[in-house]
Protein backbone atom coordinates (compact mmCIF):
# COMPACT_ATOMS: atom_id res chain seq x y z
CA UNK A 1 0.00 0.00 0.00
CA UNK A 2 2.93 1.88 0.87
CA UNK A 3 4.67 1.86 -2.38
CA UNK A 4 1.29 2.78 -4.60
CA UNK A 5 0.67 5.59 -2.69
CA UNK A 6 4.43 6.87 -2.88
CA UNK A 7 3.95 6.19 -6.42
CA UNK A 8 1.23 8.32 -6.62
CA UNK A 9 3.28 11.22 -4.83
CA UNK A 10 6.19 10.83 -7.58
CA UNK A 11 3.66 10.85 -10.21
CA UNK A 12 2.00 14.44 -8.82
CA UNK A 13 5.30 15.43 -8.19
CA UNK A 14 6.72 14.74 -11.90
CA UNK A 15 3.24 16.39 -13.37
CA UNK A 16 3.55 19.52 -11.13
CA UNK A 17 7.58 19.58 -12.01
CA UNK A 18 6.45 19.17 -15.89
CA UNK A 19 3.95 22.53 -15.31
CA UNK A 20 6.30 24.62 -13.68
CA UNK A 21 8.85 23.73 -16.42
CA UNK A 22 6.21 24.82 -18.95
CA UNK A 23 5.06 27.93 -17.36
CA UNK A 24 8.50 29.09 -16.66
CA UNK A 25 9.13 28.99 -20.93
CA UNK A 26 6.11 30.84 -21.42
CA UNK A 27 6.16 33.30 -18.91
CA UNK A 28 6.81 36.48 -20.88
CA UNK A 29 5.55 35.40 -24.16
CA UNK A 30 2.26 36.76 -26.21
CA UNK A 31 0.45 33.76 -28.03
CA UNK A 32 0.03 35.24 -32.04
CA UNK A 33 -1.49 34.59 -35.04
CA UNK A 34 1.00 35.19 -37.92
CA UNK A 35 0.95 35.01 -41.90
CA UNK A 36 3.67 35.78 -44.59
CA UNK A 37 3.54 38.92 -46.81
CA UNK A 38 3.08 37.39 -50.25
CA UNK A 39 3.04 38.82 -53.48
CA UNK A 40 -0.61 38.98 -55.86
CA UNK A 41 -3.38 40.57 -57.50
CA UNK A 42 -5.45 43.26 -55.96
CA UNK A 43 -8.87 44.13 -56.80
CA UNK A 44 -10.79 47.23 -55.23
CA UNK A 45 -14.57 47.08 -55.33
CA UNK A 46 -17.33 49.39 -54.58
CA UNK A 47 -20.92 47.73 -54.36
CA UNK A 48 -24.65 49.40 -54.52
CA UNK A 49 -27.98 47.88 -54.44
CA UNK A 50 -30.94 49.32 -56.96
CA UNK A 51 -32.92 48.23 -59.51
CA UNK A 52 -33.29 48.08 -63.67
CA UNK A 53 -33.65 51.01 -65.61
CA UNK A 54 -34.57 51.48 -69.06
CA UNK A 55 -32.56 54.24 -70.55
CA UNK A 56 -35.49 55.60 -72.39
CA UNK A 57 -39.15 55.23 -71.23
CA UNK A 58 -42.05 57.08 -72.52
CA UNK A 59 -45.95 57.22 -71.55
CA UNK A 60 -47.96 57.23 -74.22
CA UNK A 61 -50.65 59.69 -74.08
CA UNK A 62 -53.89 60.31 -75.22
CA UNK A 63 -54.19 63.23 -78.15
CA UNK A 64 -57.87 63.57 -78.27
CA UNK A 65 -60.67 62.70 -76.00
CA UNK A 66 -62.56 59.85 -75.94
CA UNK A 67 -63.65 55.99 -75.20
CA UNK A 68 -60.69 53.30 -75.79
CA UNK A 69 -62.43 50.73 -78.36
CA UNK A 70 -59.72 48.55 -78.47
CA UNK A 71 -56.31 47.28 -76.78
CA UNK A 72 -53.91 45.70 -79.27
CA UNK A 73 -51.33 44.78 -77.06
CA UNK A 74 -51.00 43.81 -73.05
CA UNK A 75 -48.59 44.62 -70.53
CA UNK A 76 -45.32 42.88 -70.54
CA UNK A 77 -45.63 42.70 -74.67
CA UNK A 78 -42.96 43.50 -77.01
CA UNK A 79 -43.95 46.03 -79.52
CA UNK A 80 -42.18 47.22 -82.87
CA UNK A 81 -41.60 51.19 -84.09
CA UNK A 82 -45.00 52.00 -85.68
CA UNK A 83 -47.24 49.52 -84.50
CA UNK A 84 -50.72 50.03 -83.23
CA UNK A 85 -51.02 49.64 -79.38
CA UNK A 86 -54.34 51.21 -78.87
CA UNK A 87 -57.43 53.02 -80.66
CA UNK A 88 -59.70 55.80 -79.43
CA UNK A 89 -63.66 55.94 -80.57
CA UNK A 90 -63.39 58.28 -84.13
CA UNK A 91 -66.44 58.43 -85.48
CA UNK A 92 -66.61 62.15 -86.01
CA UNK A 93 -63.12 62.43 -87.01
CA UNK A 94 -64.03 60.01 -89.91
CA UNK A 95 -66.98 62.13 -90.85
CA UNK A 96 -64.54 64.91 -90.58
CA UNK A 97 -62.61 63.48 -93.20
CA UNK A 98 -64.77 61.95 -95.57
CA UNK A 99 -66.54 65.34 -95.98
CA UNK A 100 -63.47 67.30 -96.68
CA UNK A 101 -62.25 64.60 -99.18
CA UNK A 102 -66.18 65.10 -101.36
CA UNK A 103 -65.63 68.98 -100.62
CA UNK A 104 -62.14 68.52 -102.45
CA UNK A 105 -63.73 66.55 -104.97
CA UNK A 106 -66.00 69.12 -105.89
CA UNK A 107 -64.00 71.71 -105.79
CA UNK A 108 -62.19 69.91 -108.59
CA UNK A 109 -65.12 69.63 -110.29
CA UNK A 110 -65.50 73.40 -110.38
CA UNK A 111 -61.81 74.20 -111.52
CA UNK A 112 -62.39 71.78 -113.92
CA UNK A 113 -65.54 73.72 -115.70
CA UNK A 114 -63.61 76.98 -114.90
CA UNK A 115 -60.87 75.61 -117.13
CA UNK A 116 -63.12 74.72 -119.65
CA UNK A 117 -65.12 78.31 -119.42
CA UNK A 118 -61.67 79.35 -120.10
CA UNK A 119 -61.53 77.40 -123.46
CA UNK A 120 -64.58 78.84 -124.45
CA UNK A 121 -63.78 82.34 -123.83
CA UNK A 122 -59.98 81.67 -125.60
CA UNK A 123 -62.04 80.19 -128.64
CA UNK A 124 -64.47 83.09 -128.81
CA UNK A 125 -61.53 85.90 -128.27
CA UNK A 126 -60.21 83.66 -131.74
CA UNK A 127 -63.55 83.97 -133.47
CA UNK A 128 -63.77 88.16 -132.03
CA UNK A 129 -60.34 88.56 -133.70
CA UNK A 130 -61.50 87.08 -137.53
CA UNK A 131 -64.71 88.87 -137.35
CA UNK A 132 -63.04 91.93 -136.58
CA UNK A 133 -60.44 91.39 -139.45
CA UNK A 134 -62.99 91.47 -141.87
CA UNK A 135 -65.03 94.40 -140.72
CA UNK A 136 -61.55 96.32 -140.73
CA UNK A 137 -61.58 94.93 -144.46
CA UNK A 138 -64.79 96.10 -145.44
CA UNK A 139 -64.12 99.44 -143.70
CA UNK A 140 -61.32 100.01 -145.65
CA UNK A 141 -62.73 99.46 -148.45
CA UNK A 142 -65.70 101.61 -148.08
CA UNK A 143 -63.39 103.91 -146.92
CA UNK A 144 -61.50 104.26 -150.41
CA UNK A 145 -65.43 104.13 -152.69
CA UNK A 146 -66.32 106.87 -150.32
CA UNK A 147 -63.61 109.18 -151.12
CA UNK A 148 -64.58 108.48 -154.67
CA UNK A 149 -67.59 109.21 -154.34
CA UNK A 150 -68.73 106.07 -155.50
CA UNK A 151 -70.42 104.95 -152.07
CA UNK A 152 -73.29 106.72 -150.41
CA UNK A 153 -72.63 108.49 -146.68
CA UNK A 154 -75.52 105.95 -145.56
CA UNK A 155 -73.44 102.59 -146.40
CA UNK A 156 -70.34 104.23 -145.31
CA UNK A 157 -71.91 104.75 -141.78
CA UNK A 158 -72.82 101.41 -142.22
CA UNK A 159 -69.48 100.21 -142.35
CA UNK A 160 -67.98 101.82 -139.85
CA UNK A 161 -70.77 101.07 -137.51
CA UNK A 162 -70.29 97.20 -138.26
CA UNK A 163 -66.59 97.80 -137.47
CA UNK A 164 -66.80 99.58 -133.44
CA UNK A 165 -69.42 97.02 -133.08
CA UNK A 166 -66.52 94.02 -133.73
CA UNK A 167 -63.90 96.27 -131.86
CA UNK A 168 -66.43 96.23 -128.91
CA UNK A 169 -66.88 92.24 -128.86
CA UNK A 170 -63.28 91.30 -128.93
CA UNK A 171 -62.55 93.54 -126.21
CA UNK A 172 -65.66 91.89 -124.24
CA UNK A 173 -64.20 88.36 -125.30
CA UNK A 174 -60.89 89.15 -123.76
CA UNK A 175 -62.77 90.63 -120.59
CA UNK A 176 -64.21 86.96 -120.99
CA UNK A 177 -61.14 85.37 -120.71
CA UNK A 178 -60.06 87.22 -117.95
CA UNK A 179 -62.79 86.57 -115.43
CA UNK A 180 -62.80 82.76 -116.40
CA UNK A 181 -58.88 82.72 -115.68
CA UNK A 182 -59.28 84.55 -112.42
CA UNK A 183 -62.25 82.12 -111.51
CA UNK A 184 -59.75 79.29 -112.02
CA UNK A 185 -57.29 80.85 -109.57
CA UNK A 186 -59.72 81.27 -106.88
CA UNK A 187 -61.16 78.18 -107.45
CA UNK A 188 -57.95 76.81 -106.96
CA UNK A 189 -57.30 78.90 -104.07
CA UNK A 190 -60.10 77.29 -102.29
CA UNK A 191 -58.86 74.04 -103.11
CA UNK A 192 -55.48 74.65 -101.33
CA UNK A 193 -57.57 75.58 -98.11
CA UNK A 194 -59.68 72.29 -98.64
CA UNK A 195 -56.94 70.23 -98.74
CA UNK A 196 -55.17 72.14 -95.21
CA UNK A 197 -58.71 71.32 -93.97
CA UNK A 198 -58.37 67.53 -94.72
CA UNK A 199 -54.53 67.40 -93.43
CA UNK A 200 -55.79 68.74 -89.95
CA UNK A 201 -58.88 66.31 -90.15
CA UNK A 202 -56.71 63.56 -91.05
CA UNK A 203 -54.33 64.44 -88.15
CA UNK A 204 -57.28 64.32 -85.83
CA UNK A 205 -58.42 61.43 -87.25
CA UNK A 206 -54.62 59.67 -87.18
CA UNK A 207 -54.60 60.83 -83.15
CA UNK A 208 -56.82 58.24 -82.61
CA UNK A 209 -54.68 55.77 -82.80
CA UNK A 210 -51.82 55.47 -80.45
CA UNK A 211 -48.80 53.90 -82.04
CA UNK A 212 -45.62 53.02 -80.74
CA UNK A 213 -42.80 55.70 -81.28
CA UNK A 214 -39.82 53.04 -80.59
CA UNK A 215 -39.14 49.15 -80.17
CA UNK A 216 -39.79 48.89 -76.76
CA UNK A 217 -41.91 46.69 -74.19
CA UNK A 218 -45.18 47.64 -72.43
CA UNK A 219 -44.62 48.12 -68.56
CA UNK A 220 -47.79 49.59 -67.70
CA UNK A 221 -51.64 49.94 -69.17
CA UNK A 222 -53.68 52.47 -65.78
CA UNK A 223 -56.42 52.66 -68.47
CA UNK A 224 -58.86 49.66 -69.22
CA UNK A 225 -60.72 48.57 -72.12
CA UNK A 226 -64.05 50.98 -72.94
CA UNK A 227 -62.51 53.73 -70.57
CA UNK A 228 -62.56 57.37 -71.28
CA UNK A 229 -58.99 58.70 -71.88
CA UNK A 230 -58.68 62.70 -71.76
CA UNK A 231 -56.12 65.36 -73.21
CA UNK A 232 -53.57 66.40 -70.87
CA UNK A 233 -50.65 67.19 -68.79
CA UNK A 234 -48.10 64.27 -69.14
CA UNK A 235 -49.30 62.25 -66.05
CA UNK A 236 -52.37 63.16 -65.95
CA UNK A 237 -54.48 60.89 -64.27
CA UNK A 238 -56.49 59.50 -67.29
CA UNK A 239 -54.32 60.96 -69.80
CA UNK A 240 -51.71 58.11 -70.25
CA UNK A 241 -52.87 55.04 -72.28
CA UNK A 242 -49.39 52.95 -71.37
CA UNK A 243 -45.45 53.13 -70.70
CA UNK A 244 -43.36 52.35 -73.48
CA UNK A 245 -39.96 51.51 -72.24
CA UNK A 246 -36.93 50.95 -74.76
CA UNK A 247 -34.88 48.13 -73.45
CA UNK A 248 -32.43 48.11 -76.05
CA UNK A 249 -30.07 50.06 -73.57
CA UNK A 250 -30.84 48.63 -69.98
CA UNK A 251 -29.00 50.34 -66.88
CA UNK A 252 -28.34 49.27 -63.03
CA UNK A 253 -29.45 52.53 -61.47
CA UNK A 254 -27.76 51.87 -57.59
CA UNK A 255 -27.30 54.01 -55.25
CA UNK A 256 -23.08 53.75 -53.61
CA UNK A 257 -22.10 54.77 -49.58
CA UNK A 258 -21.06 58.66 -49.47
CA UNK A 259 -17.95 56.99 -48.28
CA UNK A 260 -16.97 54.68 -51.33
CA UNK A 261 -18.55 57.25 -54.19
CA UNK A 262 -15.13 59.40 -54.77
CA UNK A 263 -13.43 56.50 -55.50
CA UNK A 264 -16.38 55.85 -58.55
CA UNK A 265 -15.53 57.29 -61.97
CA UNK A 266 -17.45 57.07 -65.30
CA UNK A 267 -15.82 54.16 -67.35
CA UNK A 268 -15.26 52.23 -64.94
CA UNK A 269 -15.85 48.56 -65.46
CA UNK A 270 -18.78 46.47 -63.42
CA UNK A 271 -20.69 42.73 -62.41
CA UNK A 272 -24.49 43.33 -62.65
CA UNK A 273 -26.59 40.45 -60.43
CA UNK A 274 -30.02 40.45 -60.58
CA UNK A 275 -32.08 38.96 -58.02
CA UNK A 276 -34.17 37.52 -59.93
CA UNK A 277 -31.48 35.77 -62.63
CA UNK A 278 -29.49 33.93 -60.39
CA UNK A 279 -25.83 32.78 -61.24
CA UNK A 280 -26.28 35.34 -64.14
CA UNK A 281 -23.83 38.35 -64.50
CA UNK A 282 -23.94 40.75 -66.89
CA UNK A 283 -21.00 43.06 -67.38
CA UNK A 284 -21.07 46.56 -67.75
CA UNK A 285 -19.44 50.30 -67.06
CA UNK A 286 -20.29 53.51 -65.34
CA UNK A 287 -21.84 55.74 -67.60
CA UNK A 288 -23.34 58.40 -64.58
CA UNK A 289 -21.83 59.23 -61.45
CA UNK A 290 -24.45 61.66 -59.74
CA UNK A 291 -23.37 64.82 -57.86
CA UNK A 292 -26.18 65.14 -55.50
CA UNK A 293 -26.30 63.70 -52.21
CA UNK A 294 -29.53 61.29 -51.55
CA UNK A 295 -30.72 61.35 -47.91
CA UNK A 296 -30.88 57.19 -47.65
CA UNK A 297 -34.46 57.30 -45.81
CA UNK A 298 -36.49 59.26 -48.38
CA UNK A 299 -33.83 58.95 -51.26
CA UNK A 300 -34.83 63.25 -51.16
CA UNK A 301 -32.04 65.35 -52.69
CA UNK A 302 -30.14 67.07 -49.82
CA UNK A 303 -30.02 69.90 -51.37
CA UNK A 304 -34.52 70.06 -51.24
CA UNK A 305 -34.26 68.44 -48.05
CA UNK A 306 -35.67 70.74 -45.37
CA UNK A 307 -34.68 68.51 -42.91
CA UNK A 308 -31.54 69.49 -40.12
CA UNK A 309 -31.35 66.02 -39.08
CA UNK A 310 -28.04 64.33 -40.36
CA UNK A 311 -28.20 61.05 -41.60
CA UNK A 312 -26.47 58.57 -43.77
CA UNK A 313 -26.39 59.25 -47.54
CA UNK A 314 -25.96 57.38 -50.91
CA UNK A 315 -25.29 58.76 -54.56
CA UNK A 316 -27.05 57.60 -57.52
CA UNK A 317 -24.77 55.72 -60.11
CA UNK A 318 -25.66 54.28 -63.39
CA UNK A 319 -24.26 51.11 -64.89
CA UNK A 320 -25.22 50.77 -68.35
CA UNK A 321 -25.16 46.83 -69.13
CA UNK A 322 -23.02 45.93 -72.22
CA UNK A 323 -24.96 42.82 -73.38
CA UNK A 324 -28.87 43.27 -72.08
CA UNK A 325 -30.87 40.07 -71.93
CA UNK A 326 -34.55 39.64 -72.88
CA UNK A 327 -34.73 38.52 -69.72
CA UNK A 328 -34.39 41.57 -67.86
CA UNK A 329 -37.70 43.55 -67.04
CA UNK A 330 -37.65 47.02 -65.25
CA UNK A 331 -37.85 47.47 -61.81
CA UNK A 332 -36.00 43.97 -61.02
CA UNK A 333 -33.70 44.36 -58.04
CA UNK A 334 -30.21 43.81 -58.85
CA UNK A 335 -26.50 44.64 -57.05
CA UNK A 336 -23.59 46.10 -58.96
CA UNK A 337 -19.72 45.53 -58.59
CA UNK A 338 -18.11 48.26 -59.59
CA UNK A 339 -14.42 47.68 -60.05
CA UNK A 340 -12.64 51.19 -58.85
CA UNK A 341 -8.73 49.92 -58.70
CA UNK A 342 -6.98 46.65 -60.01
CA UNK A 343 -3.13 46.05 -59.35
CA UNK A 344 -1.07 43.03 -60.05
CA UNK A 345 1.55 41.31 -58.63
CA UNK A 346 1.31 43.50 -55.46
CA UNK A 347 2.80 43.36 -51.50
CA UNK A 348 -0.68 41.86 -49.77
CA UNK A 349 -1.17 41.72 -46.10
CA UNK A 350 -4.21 40.86 -44.02
CA UNK A 351 -6.57 44.05 -43.14
CA UNK A 352 -6.60 42.80 -39.39
CA UNK A 353 -3.17 43.14 -39.10
CA UNK A 354 -2.96 46.78 -39.50
CA UNK A 355 -2.78 48.36 -36.27
CA UNK A 356 -2.51 52.04 -35.03
CA UNK A 357 0.71 52.21 -32.32
CA UNK A 358 1.65 54.78 -30.56
CA UNK A 359 5.38 54.41 -29.99
CA UNK A 360 5.05 56.68 -26.66
CA UNK A 361 3.06 53.03 -25.28
CA UNK A 362 6.06 51.21 -25.59
CA UNK A 363 7.86 53.62 -22.70
CA UNK A 364 7.78 52.01 -19.22
CA UNK A 365 5.01 53.49 -17.05
CA UNK A 366 6.33 55.73 -14.23
CA UNK A 367 9.14 57.25 -16.38
CA UNK A 368 10.53 60.48 -16.27
CA UNK A 369 9.11 61.17 -19.94
CA UNK A 370 5.46 59.32 -19.07
CA UNK A 371 5.04 61.85 -15.77
CA UNK A 372 6.16 64.45 -17.82
CA UNK A 373 3.91 67.88 -18.14
CA UNK A 374 1.05 67.96 -20.42
CA UNK A 375 3.58 70.70 -22.75
CA UNK A 376 5.36 67.78 -23.60
CA UNK A 377 4.80 66.51 -27.52
CA UNK A 378 3.42 63.68 -27.82
CA UNK A 379 4.29 61.18 -30.58
CA UNK A 380 1.27 60.50 -33.05
CA UNK A 381 -0.01 57.35 -33.10
CA UNK A 382 1.44 55.15 -36.72
CA UNK A 383 -0.33 52.87 -39.12
CA UNK A 384 1.90 49.80 -39.07
CA UNK A 385 2.57 45.69 -38.55
CA UNK A 386 4.06 44.24 -36.43
CA UNK A 387 6.92 41.90 -38.10
CA UNK A 388 8.55 38.69 -36.07
CA UNK A 389 12.27 39.30 -35.63
CA UNK A 390 14.20 36.20 -34.35
CA UNK A 391 18.00 38.33 -34.49
CA UNK A 392 18.13 38.17 -30.63
CA UNK A 393 18.07 34.68 -30.22
CA UNK A 394 14.33 34.76 -29.52
CA UNK A 395 11.06 35.61 -31.45
CA UNK A 396 10.16 39.44 -30.93
CA UNK A 397 7.37 41.09 -32.74
CA UNK A 398 8.71 44.96 -34.04
CA UNK A 399 6.30 47.51 -34.95
CA UNK A 400 7.20 48.52 -38.80
CA UNK A 401 5.12 51.79 -40.28
CA UNK A 402 3.54 51.18 -43.16
CA UNK A 403 1.75 53.07 -45.93
CA UNK A 404 -0.42 51.28 -48.03
CA UNK A 405 -2.43 51.72 -51.58
CA UNK A 406 -5.52 49.76 -52.57
CA UNK A 407 -7.77 47.96 -50.70
CA UNK A 408 -9.07 44.31 -51.45
CA UNK A 409 -11.83 42.59 -50.05
CA UNK A 410 -9.96 40.61 -47.39
CA UNK A 411 -6.12 42.22 -48.36
CA UNK A 412 -4.64 45.82 -48.65
CA UNK A 413 -1.74 46.88 -50.98
CA UNK A 414 2.20 47.58 -48.68
CA UNK A 415 3.42 50.65 -50.64
CA UNK A 416 6.37 50.76 -47.47
CA UNK A 417 8.25 49.08 -44.94
CA UNK A 418 7.54 45.43 -45.88
CA UNK A 419 9.41 42.92 -48.21
CA UNK A 420 8.15 39.67 -49.69
CA UNK A 421 8.49 36.94 -47.49
CA UNK A 422 7.97 38.84 -44.01
CA UNK A 423 6.12 37.51 -41.38
CA UNK A 424 3.46 39.43 -39.70
CA UNK A 425 1.02 39.30 -36.80
CA UNK A 426 -2.29 39.36 -38.02
CA UNK A 427 -4.32 38.07 -34.47
CA UNK A 428 -6.17 37.82 -32.44
CA UNK A 429 -7.36 41.58 -32.30
CA UNK A 430 -7.45 42.02 -28.74
CA UNK A 431 -3.21 41.17 -28.87
CA UNK A 432 -2.52 43.49 -31.62
CA UNK A 433 -4.33 46.34 -29.61
CA UNK A 434 -2.14 45.67 -26.59
CA UNK A 435 1.08 44.74 -28.12
CA UNK A 436 4.22 46.01 -27.51
CA UNK A 437 7.10 46.70 -29.66
CA UNK A 438 9.54 44.19 -29.20
CA UNK A 439 7.05 42.21 -27.20
CA UNK A 440 8.72 38.16 -26.82
CA UNK A 441 6.08 36.48 -28.78
CA UNK A 442 4.97 32.42 -29.74
CA UNK A 443 3.56 31.09 -32.93
CA UNK A 444 0.10 29.75 -32.11
CA UNK A 445 0.91 27.06 -34.39
CA UNK A 446 4.59 25.48 -35.43
CA UNK A 447 4.08 26.55 -39.06
CA UNK A 448 3.12 29.77 -39.67
CA UNK A 449 0.17 30.40 -42.24
CA UNK A 450 0.60 32.13 -45.33
CA UNK A 451 -1.23 34.94 -46.58
CA UNK A 452 -3.86 33.16 -49.82
CA UNK A 453 -6.88 35.21 -49.80
CA UNK A 454 -7.64 37.20 -52.80
CA UNK A 455 -8.23 41.00 -52.71
CA UNK A 456 -11.32 40.48 -55.34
Amino acid sequence: MKKIILTILAAVVVVVLVIVFIWRQQSGYTKVLTAKIARQDLTTVVSGTGQIKPTTYVNVGANVMGRVTHFYVKEGDSVKKGETLAQIENVQQTANVAGQEAAIAAAKTDISSYIAAEKTAEANVEHAKADLEQKRLDWDREQALYKDGIESKANYDAKKALYDTDVASLDQAVAGINQAKAQTDSARGHLGTQVATLRANQDMLDKTIAVAPFDGIVTNMPIKEGETVVTGIQNTAGSTLMTLADMSVITAEIKVDETDIVSVQLGQLADVTVDALPGKIFKGHVTLVGDQALLRSTGQATSTSTSGTEEAKDFKVVVTLDAPSSELRPGLSTTAKITTAHKASVLALPIQALTMHNPDDDKAKGSVQAASTSSTVKTAPQQGVFVLDSKSGKLRARFIPVTTGITGTTDIEALTGLKEGDEIVIGPYKTLRTLKNSALVKRDKEKPAVSTSGGS
